[in-house]
């Protein structure tokens, strides 16, 4: 088994990236919907996350609303480290109970971690391969405006909350360059998860 991190910044394409690396092959654990069902009624993040935050952050059903928790937190930077204190432990024990059980039924699988905040967290310490999603920092932004729609200042403000991509460069073992074609990106992957395969059987 080859345990890699996927990373990248907010409207990279990391996502798409993952999907390839999912259609050529390989097992994803995805750090991002792991969060998501942790935030539901049901999940273990649910009640620290209303302890902390109080019920202003409720949908009328008693959920949590994803917009108003991430208003708070990316305005307010010691709201945002509160949150991650609570969230992150309990993904990265979910991943990991994730990646036992595909090694398990799968020994020389190549499972992906695909994480925003890998480097921030220095979760990459843990991962065999580290491999970044980049985006030139101008598009980044254009492309969350477009995907949220939310002014400049906002992305900026989103973007600003991670680790700038150039500075993670220096952390990657290889850089996916995202601003071509998805077509040549896809084709990268597929050779990447190749060379990872033939890693995995030596």
């Amino acid at each position: 088994m080859i345990w890699v991190g996927l990373t990248g910044g907010i409207a990279s394409g990391k996502s798409t990236v993952s999907q390839n690396f999912k259609e050529a092959g390989a097992f994803i654990v995805d750090a991002d919907q792991i969060a998501h069902d942790l935030l539901k009624k049901e999940g273990k993040g649910y009640g620290p996350v209303l302890q902390a935050f109080g019920t202003t952050i409720l949908d009328p059903s008693g959920g949590i609303d994803r917009k108003k928790l991430g208003d708070i937190v990316f305005h307010h930077l010691e709201q945002r480290i509160i949150l991650n204190r609570i969230i992150h432990p309990l993904v990265f024990e979910e991943a990991e109970r994730q990646r036992k059980r595909v090694v398990l039924e799968h020994p020389r699988a190549i499972v992906i971690f695909d994480a925003p905040l890998l480097i921030e967290t220095r979760a990459h310490q843990k991962m065999d391969i580290l491999l970044l999603v980049y985006v030139d920092p101008m598009k980044q932004i254009e492309r969350l405006m477009q995907r949220d729609g939310i002014t400049r200042s906002n992305a900026e403000r989103r973007i600003a909350a991670q680790m700038p991509l150039p500075q993670k460069i220096r952390f990657a073992h290889e850089v996916i360059d995202n601003d071509r074609p998805p077509q040549e990106v896809r084709e990268e992957v597929f050779g990447i998860y190749k060379r990872l395969c033939m890693a995995a059987t030596s």
